[in-house]
Order: structure tokens, then C-alpha cells, then sequence
């Protein structure tokens, strides 16, 4: 979990080139793909909203000692994501 909030998102371009086929040989055009603000702001509207004073709050607790830790949590909580990741890679 990310608690600071410098996320700043970078320029998304991206670049792709036709893959060579052993009947064909290398092309030297490339396509490019240039994607807008609007997508980048869309990308982001699966993201939940941020509480920022909850964050505070957390970074308070941290620094003051107050903030404790609950591995067992922390431990499911990754092995949870670890067996989605799997779930949806076979789905696909």
C-alpha cells in the first residue's frame, strides 16, 4: 500500500514495431501510438478515491510510534492477491 502521494503519472507512449516472420525479413517501418490526457485521466477512474486525511493520519501514527503492524493480515493479504493473479492468468 502506497501512503505518500507523489504518484505522478508518466506520458504514455508507446511504440510497436511488426514482428519478424522467418518467411519475411525485418521491416523498418514502425507504427506509433500516441495516447491523449483523457485516456490517462480514464485509466484512472478504476483507482478508489483517495482519503487524504486518513493518510495523514497513518504517517502521524508512524511517526509518533502509534501504528502497529499486523503481519497475519499483511501475510493473507498477499497470498489473496498472489492466487487472483493466478486465477485470472489461467482464465486468460
Amino acid at each position: 500500500m502506497k501512503i505518500d502521494s507523489t504518484y505522478t503519472p508518466a506520458n504514455t507512449q508507446i511504440t510497436s514495431r511488426p514482428a519478424a516472420r522467418p518467411s519475411q525479413g525485418v521491416s523498418s517501418s514502425a507504427e506509433s501510438v500516441s495516447l491523449s490526457q483523457l485516456s490517462s485521466t480514464m485509466q484512472g477512474a478504476d483507482r478508489p478515491p483517495i482519503n487524504s486525511a486518513r493518510i495523514q493520519e497513518i504517517k502521524e501514527a508512524i511517526a509518533q510510534g502509534r501504528f502497529k503492524i499486523n503481519p497475519e493480515a499483511i501475510a493473507d493479504g498477499l497470498i489473496q492477491s498472489a492466487r487472483d493473479l493466478l486465477d485470472s492468468q489461467r482464465k486468460a
